[in-house]
């Protein structure tokens, strides 16, 4: 079983670079206004090496990728940075690329079946995650990439997997009494709230309308109401009447829990009982027809239902904590060098 190694603080590897980076890059946003700093001194070259790892060089533009990476996968590459947030950005993502590199050396020493097909297999695969070649290109030059580099992560990527399969997660357990007894200690993790699938008919009349704009829109959903109590069908006149964009789908609104919807709405919603509708229901949106499809009480997911998944959790946790280890003993046996200032 192949295991990607997500990206953290303390690892990152080539599964990260490509599987995760290119197609998970999200549609340009505006960037925030960055604190005004002193002027500093001229960057260095990107072929300037930041740290050797027994003898391979790690350049600066291997390490300003890795940072794009790391704060991309953190959420962070649209805030500003302060120098101490840049600082341990850097630190981090140096250790990362100098434990990818530990682990593809030592990995390069198995053998893998058929590994030029398994890297156009992958490279194929990222490409395909993109609408179209133009946003795989423009991608690939935000990231000062090409195709030959998308290969090179892609190899790296299957020689760290087959590495972290054989030498570390096949020798990984996780027996059921583990599993049991984080369920234990856990029991809050399992929990699920009481929730409702419900659909409305909205009367829109916001904050905004006058007394006798009100007045009217109220005797509307009453009058629709009066026709639902007759037998008209509860979706087609959503559709026809509702000014909500959830009238496409019959009013259908789908499952939420409490605290989701303004408490009006809520109230009422939670009140029902499948098949049941409401009155007419005023919020801040205006009036509302509900009508309850199904409601789900509190309840803890029991363990046998999640035991698998869990497992897998935890046999993860201990794939992570096991390469930490094997990235500090390869270190003690090998020769690294930082050189970034």
């Amino acid at each position: 079983m192949h295991f990607r190694i997500r990206l953290c603080t303390h690892l990152v590897s080539a599964a990260s670079l490509v599987a995760l980076t290119l197609p998970g890059i999200a549609p340009a946003q505006e960037k925030a206004p960055a604190p005004k700093t002193e002027k500093t001194a001229k960057a260095p070259a990107p072929t300037t090496v930041v740290a050797t790892v027994n003898g391979v060089d790690i350049t600066r533009a291997d390490l300003e990728r890795a940072k794009k990476v790391l704060l991309s996968q953190n959420r962070m590459e649209m805030q500003p940075m302060n120098a101490e947030m840049t600082k341990r950005v850097e630190e981090a993502a140096l250790q990362q690329l100098i434990a990818k590199e530990l682990l593809y050396q030592a990995g390069r020493k198995l053998e893998i079946k058929d590994m030029d097909k398994q890297v156009q297999d992958r490279v194929a695969q990222s490409k395909a995650r993109f609408p179209s070649p133009a946003e795989y290109e423009k991608t690939l030059k935000e990231m000062n990439m090409n195709d030959k580099d998308v290969e090179t992560f892609a190899r790296e990527d299957l020689v760290i997997g087959n590495l972290v399969e054989k030498e570390i997660a096949s020798k990984i357990t996780v027996s059921d009494e583990e599993a049991k007894k984080f369920y234990d200690e856990n029991l809050d993790k399992f929990k699920q709230p009481e929730t409702v699938r419900a659909s409305h008919i909205l009367v829109g009349a916001d904050a905004k309308a006058t007394a006798e704009e009100k007045k009217k829109a109220k005797e509307k959903a009453e009058a629709i109401l009066k026709k639902l109590k007759e037998g008209a069908d509860f979706a087609e006149t959503a559709k026809k009447e509702s000014s909500c964009p959830s009238s496409a789908q019959g009013g259908d609104l789908g499952v939420f829990g409490k605290g989701q919807m303004v408490p009006e709405f809520e109230k009422s919603a939670f009140s029902l009982k499948p098949g049941e509708t409401s009155g007419v229901v005023e919020t801040q949106f205006g009036y509302h027809i509900i009508k309850l499809a199904e409601k789900h009480d509190a309840e803890t997911t029991k363990f046998d239902d999640v035991k698998e998944r869990l497992a897998q959790y935890l046999k993860n946790q201990k794939v992570q904590k096991g390469i930490g280890d094997y990235v500090e003993e390869l270190k003690k046996k090998g020769k690294v060098e930082i050189l970034a200032k």
